[in-house]
């Protein structure tokens, strides 16, 4: 958990003093979503780029 917070303290800490809430949580978000991508990537949970490719052209039908 003081990890966490630590992580935490270090983005807001890094915001500019004039940030809004708003940015300021999606800073802590995107900080979150690239730490869950890289330990997808250290435990093997990716695909390839041929795959993502098919799944984004899914969507876009």
């Amino acid at each position: 958990m003081a990890i966490a917070k630590e992580k935490m303290k270090e983005v807001i800490e890094s915001q500019q003093d004039d940030a809004t809430y708003e940015e300021i949580l999606r800073e802590l978000t995107f900080e979150r979503m690239v730490e869950r991508g890289l330990a997808d990537s250290r435990e093997g949970h990716v695909i390839s780029n041929e795959k993502m490719e098919h799944r984004i052209r899914s969507w876009q039908r």
